[in-house]
């Protein structure tokens, strides 16, 4: 191996317990992956029929969902069969792939939801300059800058957790690889990947994280300037969805990964990365859908426009 590595794969332990116990949980697990690729398809789906929703904040959403099908993609399939004991060793090149992979993607989701925090300052403070603020060019970068910004904070932590020596044991205890489970089973020292792990975190979580605080706090503060009830629940119902995945998202990636070491019970660390990583991607589509007016316009649009074709057939 390329860095000197006397383990060649790993054995993910998963979830141990009962047959029954985990046939349950592969049920769940396959029930919520499919949720969540059709959820966010159609998400992308009727973006794409509705010119209504074309807009700047709706072209962030889709790359959003489009980011969760990968997301999920690469942990659910992998991790069902890893409960079922069918498939549970993964090579280490696999396993660093992964890493990067999920962590990539990570860090891109956290810029695309500062990036949409910011698009939501700028149509509820300046909206009547929002449209030349925000115009498909500027979008356009905003997303680019949130896909390339994510994949390069990685490259270097990746490139640094493929450089450490495993000795044995090789099982690791979870369903997919991770950080503080690959410098668990280390057997050189692991601090620069903790120091890069921690710095990697600053600059991509809370980063983006304060952009989006900042953010909120002047949109709020601009609703509370709003005379009317009826205005500033309006101006309010355009951020709550995004509120509140901002939420959940923000908060479990701060537990998992802004810390200065990674010695946090694995079981923990494996129970908050289930919600962040399987849980969270089938929420974001049901979220929006359910708090978010326009969106809830297109899906009826589309499902009368069926029942349309489906009659006149």
């Amino acid at each position: 191996m390329a860095n000197g590595t006397g383990v060649e794969e790993f054995i993910l332990l998963g979830f141990p317990g009962t047959w029954h116990s985990r046939v349950s949980l592969v049920v769940v697990f396959a029930l919520t992956y499919s949720l969540t690729v059709i959820g966010n398809a159609c998400i992308i789906a009727l973006v794409w029929m509705n010119s209504n929703l074309q807009t700047p904040m709706y072209f962030f959403l889709c790359n959003l969902s489009f980011l969760e099908i990968w997301y999920t993609t690469g942990i659910v399939p992998k991790a069902i069969g890893v409960v079922l004991g069918t498939s549970q060793t993964i090579s280490f090149r696999v396993c660093i792939l992964q890493l990067f992979f999920l962590l990539s993607l990570g860090s891109t989701e956290c810029f695309l939801l500062s990036v949409m925090a910011y698009d939501r300052y700028l149509a509820i403070c300046y909206p009547l300059r929002y449209s030349s603020l925000m115009n498909s060019v500027l979008s356009a970068r905003l997303v680019l800058s949130s896909w390339l910004g994510g994949f390069l904070a990685v490259s270097l932590l990746a490139f640094l957790t493929s450089r450490l020596t495993f000795c044995g044991p090789d099982v690791i205890n979870h369903f997919l690889c991770d950080i503080d489970s690959c410098l668990a089973l280390s057997c050189s020292d692991t601090w620069p990947v903790e120091l890069a792990t921690f710095l990697v975190s600053i600059i991509v979580v809370v980063a983006s994280c304060v952009v989006t605080l900042v953010s909120y706090i002047y949109i709020i503060s601009s609703i509370l300037r709003i005379q009317s009830a009826h205005g500033r629940k309006k101006a309010f119902s355009t951020c709550s969805a995004h509120l509140s995945v901002v939420t959940i998202w923000y908060g479990s990636t701060m537990f998992l990964y802004v810390k200065p070491s990674a010695q946090n019970s694995l079981d923990l660390n494996k129970l908050v990365n289930t919600f962040n990583t399987v849980v969270t991607p089938l929420l974001n589509p049901f979220i929006y859908t359910l708090r978010n007016k326009e969106v809830r316009q297109a899906l009826g649009w589309a499902f009368q426009k069926k029942v349309n074709f489906c009659h006149s057939s």
